[in-house]
């Protein structure tokens, strides 16, 4: 099965976006996490985490405390690989792109939904 099988939308913001924004459009759209987006190019991602982490300074800018090493993943690539992805790099979240744009996104709930479509090779390889 494709990563894009499974994507789901990716909701964005820009780097000027503050914590407190980005968590009410979290809570607002029920993801854990956004992209944020630097001239129609993924500059980082900001998860739920970095909010919880920075609670006592909600009027922080994304761009201060996203995670900018960001790894993501071809829309035509296997559930497999975007798992073991997320395993070697330990993250939650990939940013799904075709060519250069960003297209949506998988997560590991995602992955672990779909787990009945990973070959038994993956696991037991």
């Amino acid at each position: 099965m494709k990563v894009s099988e499974i994507m789901n939308k990716a909701f964005v913001i820009e780097e000027k976006t503050t914590l407190k924004e980005a968590a009410k459009i979290m809570s607002d759209k029920n993801v854990g996490g956004l992209i944020v987006m630097r001239r129609d190019k993924v500059a980082g991602i900001i998860a739920e985490s970095d909010i919880l982490k920075n609670v006592s300074s909600l009027g922080k800018k994304v761009s201060e405390v996203m995670n900018k090493k960001v790894v993501a993943i071809n829309k035509s690539d296997s559930l497999e690989n975007a798992a073991e992805i997320m395993a070697e790099n330990k993250i939650k979240r990939l940013p799904v792109m075709n060519n250069e744009e960003l297209v949506g996104i998988v997560t590991a709930t995602d992955i672990l939904a779909h787990c009945e479509d990973i070959t038994d090779d993956f696991f037991f390889d």
